[in-house]
């Protein structure tokens, strides 16, 4: 628990001023954090990221990435990240004939599945940020919340287990719990910032989140469980990889840049 607190502390002095910052440095810092996400899950299926397939993943998660204040109409639009993503599945199976099955389908598949898990969640991750700094920490403050509540209750209360097949700790009371810190601190949240103007809205968006932060956790840890991983990766130590800490926010981020773009 000490080397947790002690790592959570120095990774929020690092990047929380960058979040506020916002920017092109804000862009960088996505960039380095999803291409790291990438290289963990191929090495979690045993794939070499430096390989040419994980080449071709990782250019084209490059190019989802690109948001549009950087990147022009063209490059920044739905269109194109289609293309990359219909491209990068050609290539990939064009591989398995080329290589006689030595690139498999199963393998072709994964990288494609990947990039699309990873890319989406990142580029709404720099997206959600270029709305508005007062929506990502909406985002932050819910997925806390949750974390910390489901946390809290499923050790006071817990005794009913969510799913025990994935995750043997995670209890319908915590989920619960986390459900309800999120709306506290999402109606706190909007007396004090008022991101949407309307009470009803927040609480209603961070019950969405929060079940959403959720399911993001259980989808990371059965990816841990099926390719039998305790972490995703090392590089945060006491947490493991960076998909173990943004997980819920690779479901999250998504969500509300979709509720955004409809409320535009």
């Amino acid at each position: 628990m000490k080397q947790r607190i002690i790592t959570g502390v120095i990774a929020a002095a690092l990047f929380l001023p960058i979040v506020i910052f916002g920017g092109f440095p804000f862009i960088i810092v996505t960039y380095i954090l999803a291409t790291i996400g990438l290289f963990e899950l191929l090495r979690m299926k045993g794939m070499h990221p430096l390989s040419f397939v994980g080449a071709a993943g990782l250019i084209a998660l490059w190019l989802l990435l690109v948001p549009a204040r950087y990147g022009g109409e063209w490059l920044a639009s739905g269109t194109a990240k289609f293309g990359v993503l219909a491209a990068l599945a050609f290539l990939l199976l064009v591989g398995t004939v080329v290589t006689k099955n030595a690139l498999s389908f199963d393998e072709a598949a994964f990288v494609v599945l990947a990039v699309v898990y990873v890319g989406v969640g990142f580029f709404c991750f720099g997206a959600v940020r270029l709305v508005g700094f007062v929506y990502f920490v909406y985002a932050l403050f819910v997925i806390w919340a949750t974390d910390i509540g489901a946390y809290f209750f499923g050790r006071a209360f817990g005794r009913r287990k969510l799913w025990p097949e994935i995750s043997p700790k995670k209890t319908v009371e915590g989920a619960i719990g986390g459900i309800a810190s999120a709306a506290v601190v999402a109606a706190i949240y909007e007396w004090a910032a008022a991101p949407f103007g309307s009470l009803a809205a927040a609480l209603g968006v961070a019950l969405l989140l929060s079940v959403f932060g959720q399911l993001g956790d259980l989808i990371e840890s059965a990816f841990k469980r099926h390719y039998g991983v305790k972490d995703s990766g090392a590089i945060l130590p006491g947490h493991g990889g960076i998909l173990d800490r943004f997980d819920s926010l690779l479901f999250v981020l998504p969500i509300l840049y979709i509720l955004l773009e409809i409320a535009r």
